[in-house]
């Protein structure tokens, strides 16, 4: 990689952080407006690869496969992801505490999106497809529904979570990277780790931070291999899981009574016309960064194609 292209490495790292910070977001989806994927995908494979290794005693071999990874534009891409989570958690946790209903709409619509464009990833929208993403939703909307409460009563067990709890979350959380149009931070709200996460970053709590992203390091590391073999064997059955996941999570979202603060369904109230607009603007955002990541691809697709000719 050249000098003159790190800052600009560091900014699609910022621009992926600021999306992975926000449920409904993909940082994965990013990348791919960017043109990044293939080269994150690969760097994250020779990483985990030599994890591997190492794990096995076969320090050469770790070594071999640690040089291949392309560290010059990975350090800088990781460097702006964590500048990003840095400066924008305690405004997403502050918007979170004071305008509970405002950010479960704008979440909602961004989730909604993502549905859209997951449900749109499907190679094959058959029967069994369908079953398995309705049988998912379901489930994990009676499950969202067992206690409906206001959040503190809801997740009360997870306010202050041990710290193998971090490492869960990090190594569950850090997996929606390899795969655009699902969340990291959506999947953390499902496990009622989102908050936990947010207040251990802004509070500098270093010990429940080191666990994370442990947990993300290990998790990545083990699960993008599995990942990957579920996504080549079973592509249709892991999308359909993951956007039933999505949508039977949305009752955590649904911004009326009390918007993040409650996990109980009500009819839409006061406020109404604002948390209705960000539903609208955050699905517009979602659908308008995939078209544009579809538009690079294409582009990206006939450059290879154009090359080969000459």
């Amino acid at each position: 990689m050249r000098l003159r292209e790190l800052p600009l490495t560091f900014v699609r790292g910022f621009v992926m952080g600021s999306a992975d910070i926000v449920p409904g977001v993909s940082g994965g989806t990013v990348a791919l407006v960017f043109g990044i994927y293939r080269r994150l995908i690969d760097a994250i494979r020779h990483g985990s690869s030599a994890l591997g290794r190492f794990l096995k005693g076969d320090i050469k071999g770790g070594m071999a496969l640690l040089r291949e990874v392309e560290w010059g534009f990975l350090i800088p891409l990781l460097a702006g992801i964590g500048t990003a989570v840095l400066a924008l958690s305690h405004l997403i946790e502050t918007l979170l505490a004071e305008n509970p209903v405002e950010m479960a709409g704008l979440f909602m619509g961004l989730v909604v999106g993502s549905v859209v464009i997951a449900w749109g990833l499907l190679q094959r929208r058959d029967l069994r497809s369908v079953a398995y993403l309705l049988v998912t939703a379901v489930v994990v909307f009676l499950l969202m529904g067992i206690t409906s409460g206001t959040s503190e009563e809801a997740v009360s067990q997870l306010s202050q979570p041990a710290l193998w709890a971090f490492f869960g979350a990090g190594a569950i959380a850090i997996c929606a990277m390899i795969l655009p149009g699902i969340s990291g931070s959506f999947l953390l709200v499902t496990m009622g780790m989102y908050g936990a996460v947010l207040s251990a970053v802004n509070d500098r709590d270093l010990p429940a931070v080191a666990v994370f992203l442990l947990g993300c390091i290990i998790g990545l590391a083990l699960f993008s291999q599995v990942l990957h073999w579920a996504l080549s064997e079973h592509y249709d059955t892991v999308m359909a899981v993951l956007i039933g996941l999505m949508i039977g999570s949305l009752r955590v979202l649904w911004p009326w009574p009390a918007g993040v603060d409650s996990t109980a369904l009500g009819a839409p109230s006061d406020p109404l016309a604002v948390p209705l607009a960000l539903a609208v603007g955050g699905f517009v955002l979602v659908m308008g960064v995939e078209l544009v990541s579809k538009r690079l691809e294409h582009r990206s697709t006939s450059d290879e194609v154009e090359d080969l000719r000459v």
